[in-house]
């Protein structure tokens, strides 16, 4: 086989996501090479993500170069996955999960402690709402751009704290700037957030079978409750919900909520099970016959 072409976005993360993943296959013998492709999420920085085609906009052009057989092989944070791919394109990977939690950055306040109207950056609408549940008195502004944009802008006082996810952090070598690593039962993280997915053409069985060797699946159990409770809820970008799959061995425990945008409102559930697609959607129906519907559709 030929070298595989890793497509990948150009920032930090998304660089050391794809340089992992070149240097595993490189360790199992597979030759592999990086083609960095601009996408729309990275291109349009004055617009909510929602506005822009949701996070799939971090995806697009990616996956037309790799339909186009431009590239072989996505590096993705799941979180940033939809539920439902392009014809011909499969997951077909997921990497042993790193820290799926979020954490808050401040001037050394926790977020019980942050003082009343104080600006927490954030784009996220699970944050967003998680933070206007849990603390109504503080003022949420948008903060988009990649980790280091983020966090110099918190050092330059534009913020009094901001929001990112644990595992981003750790893989830069930023965990150390975390004031407190949030409580994933409480501030449930993102469906598949701390998780690297793998995506290829689904009629690829090279790749398929080189990517497969890397593939963790006590995560692939885990993120797969996540997602099915993202897809029985029909969520995306544009609705404020979260999950998050304990093992519980054998079973998994899978936490889950969905919340009104302003914080006014958040369901929130918790169910049990050994298998994951049936897991996910027992907890969502949970949610909806509690009236998450209306949650949803606002």
């Amino acid at each position: 086989m030929s070298a595989i072409r890793i497509g990948t976005r150009g920032s930090a993360l998304a660089l050391w996501q794809a340089n992992h993943v070149r240097d595993r296959l490189s360790a199992l013998g597979h030759a592999a090479e990086l083609r960095v492709i601009v996408t729309t999420g990275d291109r349009v920085l004055d617009r909510r993500l929602e506005n822009v085609g949701g996070k799939g906009a971090f995806l697009k052009e990616i996956e037309e170069a790799m339909a186009a057989r431009e590239v072989d092989l996505a590096v993705h944070s799941l979180k940033d996955v939809p539920t439902l791919l392009p014809d011909g394109l499969a997951l077909c990977a997921f990497l042993e999960r790193a820290d799926p939690r979020d954490g808050l950055l401040s001037g050394g306040a926790r977020l019980v402690e942050l003082p009343a109207g104080a600006r927490v950056g954030t784009t996220s609408l699970r944050r967003q709402s998680l933070v206007r549940a849990l603390r109504p008195d503080l003022v949420l502004e948008d903060l988009r751009g990649n980790v280091d944009t983020r966090i110099r802008r918190l050092r330059e006082g534009a913020f009094d704290a901001i929001l990112l996810a644990m595992a981003g952090l750790t893989r830069l070598g930023r965990a150390g700037e975390v004031t407190e690593a949030l409580d994933p039962r409480v501030f449930v993280p993102a469906p598949g957030q701390g998780a690297i997915a793998l995506e290829c053409r689904a009629d690829d069985v090279a790749v398929r079978a080189a990517a497969a060797a890397l593939d963790h699946a006590p995560t692939a159990r885990a993120v797969t409750a996540e997602r099915a409770f993202l897809a029985a809820l029909g969520g995306g970008c544009n609705v404020p919900l979260g999950a998050h799959a304990f093992h519980a061995r054998p079973e998994l425990e899978l936490v889950g909520f969905v919340a009104a945008p302003d914080g006014s409102a958040c369901l929130r559930g918790a169910t049990r099970g050994s298998d994951p697609v049936a897991v996910g959607r027992a907890l969502a129906e949970e949610l909806l016959a509690r009236g998450a519907g209306p949650l949803l559709s606002h």
